[in-house]
C-alpha cells in the first residue's frame, strides 16, 4: 500500500499513475484515495462549468420548491391552533385560508418540481454527452503504446458501466440530494423558530450522524472502487472472448473461459455485496437515530403540552417536521451511495483523460507542403520502455524518394519496429526519423497521415459498404475514384461479383469477405489515399497464390512514384523492391538490390535459394 502512495507522489511516475492507479488497485490508502477523488472532482467541475447558469437556475428552483413544501406543516399548525377554534366561534375564514394556502403551496411545489426535473435532466444529458465525446476523442488520439497496454474491454467499460454510474447520480442522486439537503436545513431553521428546546433535542442527534456520515463516505469509496475494478474485468473478459470466439471454439476453450468469467463475476458479486452491506449499515443506523429522536420529542412534547408550556398544534407540526427531518437522510444516503459509485467511475475515466499521448502533436508544426518521400534514420535508438532492452541501437539509414525498400530478417529482428517509426506510431528514444529532412516529431498528425500510410496483415474493415471502406483512404473521393482505385489493385472483379457490388455491407470486421479480399480492399484504400510513403507490413501474407499473383501486378502500380517499405516473408513480394535490407538485431547486415544479393553468398542468397527449392 505504501508503494502505491509513493508511486502517486513521485513526479517521475506521474504519467504511469494517471491511467492505472485507480484501475489496477482496488484498496488504496487514504492519501492516495483523496488524490484520486480530487482528480474526479476536477473532471466533474470541468463538465459542469459550461452549464453554470443552468445549474444556478436549477438550485433557485429547488430552493423555491423547498420553501413551498416547508409551509405545509406551518399551515397545519395554524389550522389546528387558530383555524379550528375560529371556525367553532363561527369564523371559518381563517380555517379556509389555511386549507387554501396548503393546497396552493402544494400546487406551487408540484410546478417547481416539474421544472426542476426537466432542467436537471437536460443538464445531466448534456454533461453525459460531453463526457462520452471527450473520452472517445481522447482515446482515439492516444498512441499505439497506450492501446497495447489498455485493452479495448477497459475502454468499453469506461464508456458504458462507468458513464452509467455517473448517469445514475445525475438522474436520481443529485435531485434527491439537493432537495433533501435544503429540506434538512430549512426544517432545522423552522424547528428552532417554533420551539428551540425541542429543536436542540433533534439537532443533538447530528453528532452521531456526522460520525456516521464520515465513516460511510470513506468506507463506501473503498467499496465502490472495488466494484468498478471488478466490472471492468468482467467486460474485458467478455470482449476478449467474443473477439476471439473462433480461437475459443477451435481449441474448445469454452470451459476455461467460463471458469475465468465465473471468477470475475464472483469478484463483482462480492464487491457489490460489500457495498450493499455498507449501505445497509448506514441507512439502518440513520433510521435508528431518527426513531429515537422522534420518541424523545413525543415524550417531552406531550409532557410540555400537559403542563401548558406548548401548544398542541406546535407539537403536531414539530412531529411532522421531525419525520421530514430524518426521512431525507435516506435520500442523502442514496445520493452518497450513487456519489461513491460515480466517484469511483470518474477516477477511472479521469485517469484515461489525463493520459498523455506517447507520440504528442507538435505545438508548432513544421510545414510539409510538397512531400517527395525521402526518409532518413539519423542515429535512431529505440526501446519500447525504459525497462525493456534496446531494439534499434544507433540505426542510420537513407532512403531516396521513390525507392522501394524490402526489409528482410528473422522474427524479432526489428523490421516492424522500423515500419512503426516511419509511420510514427512510436517516437525514437534517441536520434530522429526524417521525412524530406523534417523530423517527424515536428510534423502535424494530419499532414503525416496524408504523407505516410501503413498497410498491415490484419487491416481492419468497418461495418458498412465496400465503397465506404475503400473511401476511408480519402473520404472526399467520388464513386468513380473509388472504383478506379479498386481497378488499379485488381479488386474490381470480385467486388462487382458481390450481391450489391460496391454497396455490399462487409459486416462486422469485414466478415463477409475472405482474408485475401479484405487485404485487397485495404490495398485499394491505400492506393486511393495516394501517400508519398507507403509501408506494407506483411500486407500480402494473407493472400492465396492466385490472389498474390493478381496483387503482384497491382503492387507495381501502387508503389510507382512513391517511397515504400515492404516487410514480407514471401520473397516473391520482396523481389519487386529496388533495394533489400537484411536486418538482424536491429542492424543492417546486408544492403543491395535483389539481384546483387542473390548473386552473393550472404543470408538473402540463402533465403532465395531455399525459397526457389520450395517451388520446385
Amino acid at each position: 500500500m505504501t508503494a502505491v502512495a509513493d508511486r502517486v507522489d513521485r513526479p517521475e511516475d506521474e504519467e504511469r499513475w494517471r491511467g492505472v492507479a485507480a484501475e489496477d488497485v482496488e484498496e488504496l490508502d487514504y492519501a492516495t484515495g483523496s488524490k484520486l477523488q480530487a482528480r474526479s472532482r476536477r473532471l466533474l467541475g470541468s463538465l459542469l462549468r459550461p452549464h453554470t447558469r443552468a445549474v444556478v437556475l436549477a438550485l433557485v428552483i429547488v430552493v423555491a420548491e423547498n420553501l413551498a413544501s416547508l409551509a405545509g406543516p406551518l399551515l397545519i399548525a395554524a389550522a389546528i391552533d387558530r383555524g379550528v377554534p375560529a371556525a367553532v366561534d363561527g369564523r371559518p375564514a381563517v380555517l379556509a385560508w389555511c386549507v387554501g394556502g396548503y393546497v396552493g403551496t402544494a400546487l406551487v411545489a408540484t410546478a417547481l418540481r416539474w421544472s426542476f426535473v426537466r432542467l436537471s435532466g437536460r443538464i445531466g444529458q448534456d454533461l453525459l454527452l460531453d463526457l462520452r465525446e471527450r473520452v472517445f476523442r481522447h482515446v482515439q488520439k492516444l498512441s499505439v503504446s497506450f492501446h497495447e497496454k489498455y485493452t479495448s474491454g477497459k475502454v468499453i467499460s469506461r464508456l458504458t458501466s462507468d458513464v452509467d454510474s455517473l448517469q445514475d447520480l445525475l438522474e436520481q442522486g443529485l435531485d434527491g440530494f439537493f432537495t433533501s439537503l435544503l429540506s434538512v436545513v430549512g426544517i432545522s431553521i423552522v424547528m428552532l423558530t417554533l420551539d428551540p428546546p425541542l429543536a436542540m433535542v433533534v439537532l443533538f442527534g447530528f453528532l452521531p450522524l456526522l460520525v456516521l456520515v464520515r465513516w460511510f463516505r470513506r468506507r463506501s469509496a473503498t467499496a465502490y472502487r472495488g466494484t468498478r475494478g471488478a466490472i471492468a474485468k468482467v467486460i474485458v473478459q467478455f470482449v476478449e472472448t467474443m473477439n476471439g470466439i473462433r480461437a475459443v471454439q477451435a481449441f474448445r476453450r469454452e470451459h476455461r473461459n467460463r471458469g475465468i468469467m465465473d471468477e470475475f463475476n464472483g469478484q463483482f458479486r462480492d464487491a457489490n455485496a460489500d457495498a450493499f452491506r455498507v449501505m445497509a449499515a448506514f441507512t439502518s443506523l440513520v433510521r435508528l437515530i431518527g426513531n429515537v429522536s422522534l420518541a424523545v420529542i413525543l415524550a417531552l412534547g406531550a409532557w410540555r403540552v400537559a403542563n401548558g408550556d406548548l401548544e398542541l398544534g406546535v407539537l403536531a407540526a414539530f412531529t411532522l417536521y421531525v419525520r421530514r427531518f430524518y426521512d431525507p437522510f435516506d435520500e442523502i444516503a442514496m445520493f452518497a451511495n450513487s456519489y461513491a459509485s460515480a466517484t469511483a467511475a470518474l477516477e477511472k475515466i479521469s485517469g484515461v483523460l489525463e493520459e498523455k499521448p506517447a507520440v504528442p502533436e507538435p505545438d508548432d508544426p513544421a510545414p510539409l507542403p510538397d512531400v517527395r518521400g525521402q526518409v532518413a534514420f539519423d542515429g535512431v535508438e529505440f526501446r519500447y520502455s525504459a525497462s525493456t532492452p534496446v531494439v534499434l541501437p544507433a540505426f542510420d539509414l537513407h532512403v531516396p524518394a521513390g525507392q522501394t525498400v524490402a526489409l528482410v530478417g528473422a522474427t524479432g529482428a526489428g523490421k516492424s519496429t522500423l515500419a512503426k517509426l516511419v509511420a510514427r506510431f512510436y517516437d525514437p528514444s534517441a536520434g530522429a526519423v526524417l521525412l524530406d529532412g523534417v523530423d517527424l516529431r515536428s510534423v502535424a498528425d494530419e499532414d503525416l497521415r496524408r504523407a505516410v500510410v501503413m498497410v498491415t496483415q490484419e487491416n481492419f474493415l468497418f461495418d458498412g459498404s465496400v465503397a465506404d471502406n475503400i473511401a476511408l483512404g480519402r473520404p472526399t473521393a467520388t464513386r468513380e475514384e473509388v472504383v478506379a482505385a479498386a481497378r488499379a489493385v485488381g479488386a474490381h472483379e470480385f467486388i462487382s461479383a458481390l450481391p450489391d457490388g460496391y454497396d455490399t455491407d462487409v459486416r462486422k470486421r469485414g466478415g463477409r469477405l475472405s482474408a485475401g479480399q479484405r487485404q485487397m480492399v485495404a490495398f485499394a484504400r491505400a492506393f486511393l489515399a495516394d501517400p508519398a510513403v507507403l509501408v506494407l507490413d506483411e500486407a500480402t501474407s494473407s493472400l492465396d497464390v492466385p490472389s498474390e499473383r493478381l496483387v503482384q501486378g497491382a503492387l507495381e502500380t501502387v508503389l510507382a512514384r512513391r517511397t515504400a517499405f515492404i516487410i514480407a516473408h514471401r520473397l516473391s513480394t520482396v523481389l519487386i523492391a529496388d533495394r533489400v535490407l537484411v536486418i538482424d538485431g536491429g542492424r543492417v547486415v546486408e544492403d543491395g538490390s535483389p539481384e546483387e544479393l542473390i548473386a552473393g553468398e550472404g543470408r538473402f542468397a540463402a533465403l532465395h535459394s531455399a525459397w526457389r527449392d520450395s517451388l520446385a
